[in-house]
């Protein structure tokens, strides 16, 4: 049997092309197309070489006698276990466009979701980013002259001055050396952090930070909430959904978490009590309470599409406030530090005009 390689960086399936391929699946499905045709005329649609690949791969299964959840899940790269469990359960309750459309719903929200987040992180990165490479070029290029010519001058340099020429000169000697060993920092802190150890300590430190750590513990509660309210509506035991969401979350802290969540719940006992604990930090009170209620009623999954939709607003709020919250703080540093380099750099020129007048 052929196995499916890997795609390559610059070969993969967009996100796109999953939420519409699975809205597309769920609309020929529910008009009472057969799967494999409706799989043929969306591959026939496409115009991306690896996405028309990849269904063709598929539809080669489904016609061999695969089932769906089958061929989807020889590529773990492009379905998750979330993806294909919910496809699973969908066959075998014979609700499959039901599900389908589910999944579409969800990965649509998914996709705006994202969007916020990455909008509510962009402005401060590229004001970080300008605030660099600015920094940089002028410590390479503009100090290392301003070395030259306050050190020809005749007069006693102020404080703020000799700091000044002290970075200027660090910068003209060892500047490169400098940038180059923070990229190099910035690298290995990359690939320091796959480590599944040092992952879980970074993880850790992340949720903790002051504003960030709330905005990401948000993000996190908001995906798994949803996740598993969509699972639970869809028919999945919650010991399927808990190990799902285990395998699905890339955060290993709430990983952690799941697993002693799920270990409780296969002995019989409740999330709630369970996520009360003080050991789950990252779970508020308000979560183990709705999921509390939930256990009670009946009603797991409404409980967690709440919870979802709550935390979603949550990540909303704090995303519009970033800006504002940060924009004073920018300004107040762009403004220290040119109000310091101009004294340092006005100082020794007037006390040398001054002294040339005596």
């Amino acid at each position: 049997m052929k196995v499916p390689a890997k795609l390559s960086l610059f070969n993969r399936i967009s996100f796109v092309d999953k939420l519409l391929f699975t809205k597309h699946l769920a609309i020929m499905i529910e008009s009472g197309i057969p799967i494999s045709e409706a799989i043929d005329i969306i591959k026939q649609q496409s115009t991306r070489p690896a996405f028309k690949k990849l269904l063709g791969t598929i539809l080669e299964d489904i016609d061999n006698g695969q089932s769906l959840e089958k061929a989807l899940s020889k590529h773990t790269d492009v379905f998750d276990p979330f993806y294909i469990n919910l496809i699973k359960i969908g066959e075998e309750s014979g609700n499959l466009e039901k599900n389908l459309q589910y999944l579409a719903v969800q990965l649509k929200k998914n996709y705006e979701f994202k969007k916020k987040v990455q909008g509510a992180l962009m402005y401060p990165a590229v004001i970080l980013g300008v605030t660099f490479i600015a920094g940089g070029a002028i410590s390479l290029f503009v100090l290392p002259k301003l070395l030259e010519l306050f050190t020809s001058l005749d007069v006693k340099l102020p404080l703020s001055t000799q700091i000044l020429l002290f970075v200027a000169n660090t910068m003209k000697h060892y500047g490169i050396l400098i940038f180059g060993g923070i990229i190099l920092l910035f690298i290995g802190v990359r690939f320091l952090i796959v480590i599944p150890k040092v992952k879980l300590h970074w993880d850790r430190l992340l949720l903790s930070l002051p504003i960030i750590g709330t905005f990401l513990q948000s993000v996190e509660l908001s995906f798994l909430c949803r996740n598993l309210g969509i699972m639970l509506k869809s028919g999945l035991t919650i010991t399927t959904a808990l190990d799902t969401q285990y395998n699905a979350t890339s955060n290993l802290v709430f990983k952690h978490y799941f697993k002693l969540i799920s270990e409780e719940v296969e002995k019989g006992k409740s999330m709630s009590e369970k996520m009360s604990e003080k050991q789950f930090r990252y779970i508020p009170p308000l979560m183990a309470k709705m999921v509390g209620v939930g256990e009670k009623t009946g009603k797991l999954d409404e409980s967690f599409l709440y919870l979802g939709d709550f935390y979603s607003e949550e990540v909303d709020n704090s995303s519009k406030n970033f800006s504002t919250m940060l924009e004073p703080i920018i300004l107040l540093g762009v403004g220290i530090a040119v109000a310091f380099m101009a004294f340092a750099i006005i100082s020794p020129i007037y006390e040398f005009t001054g002294s040339v007048q005596k």
